[in-house]
């Protein structure tokens, strides 16, 4: 005897929605699955000496100095928050900042801290972080002046270092908009000093040297806006992507709760 449609129907609709109902098992699997944290791999796989090396150029105060007996700055406080978080051992290795790149090639050290700008033709050999600090040009001026950016220079007078890429900038703005003074100093310290003593009326240094200044001279209320970029990273080899992975996520762990910024704070 031939099924009624009805219960054809039936059958056809009970199929239908036990299907869909194993679809959304599985889609709420997945979700939950991938939104899981799972441990990384083993340190060793990370780190096969069992603790993190670094290299680092410590003839570059304030970012890594050496003395008799220790490194001090910011790029080894660095380094010893980021072996924190990966919850294992740092060494630092001292060298010259020509045996940086090569001393990764070699297998000497496992990463590279040291005030070490991004450099596009690298990226072959290595794998950069996200940077963790920018030392481009800044453009400081009292906080109460009415330029806010290179476009308010017109008519006003810039003090800048001498030769340096400051000097190249200004000549690049001298052509951008209407004629401003310029008055080039021998070093960015002098730059600074002729603004808050109003023989300038704004000054374009590095933001490193500037931050030095400020903190020096904390009376002075005065700000800065950056002009160009130039951005330090962690460098790591190219084909360690899984320690590269780790350095990065420990590296935005320390953004994220604001060490990063404390320890910028600390030396600048």
């Amino acid at each position: 005897m031939a099924a009624r449609p009805w219960r054809i129907a039936t059958a056809a609709l009970f199929s239908a929605l036990t299907l869909w109902a194993w679809v959304l098992v599985g889609v709420t699997f997945a979700l939950r699955w991938s939104s899981v944290e799972r441990p990384g791999p083993p340190v060793k796989e990370l780190f096969p000496y069992r603790e993190m090396r670094v290299g680092v150029d410590a003839s570059y105060p304030p970012f890594a100095v050496a003395t008799s007996d220790d490194l001090f700055g910011l790029d080894i406080d660095l380094g010893k928050a980021l072996a924190e978080r990966l919850k294992i051992p740092v060494r630092f290795i001292n060298m010259g900042s020509d045996g940086l790149y090569d001393s990764l090639k070699a297998d000497q050290v496992d990463v590279v801290i040291s005030a070490l700008l991004v450099d596009p033709s690298k990226t072959g050999d290595v794998r950069y972080t996200f940077a963790y600090y920018d030392a481009g040009l800044v453009l400081v001026r009292d906080a109460n002046s009415p330029i806010q950016t290179m476009n308010d220079l017109s008519g006003r007078s810039l003090a800048y270092e001498f030769g340096s890429e400051a000097d190249i900038v200004a000549r690049k703005w001298l052509r951008r908009i209407s004629a401003f003074d310029t008055r080039p100093y021998e070093l960015p310290e002098y730059a600074l000093e002729a603004v808050r003593l109003g023989q300038a009326e704004a000054a374009v240094t590095d933001a490193t040297s500037a931050r030095l200044y400020l903190r020096a001279h904390p009376e002075w209320n005065a700000n800065y806006r950056y002009v160009t970029d130039s951005f330090y990273a962690v460098a790591v080899r190219v084909d360690r992507g899984r320690t590269w992975d780790a350095v990065n996520r420990a590296l935005q762990s320390l953004l994220d709760d604001g060490t990063l910024e404390a320890i910028i704070e600390r030396w600048l």
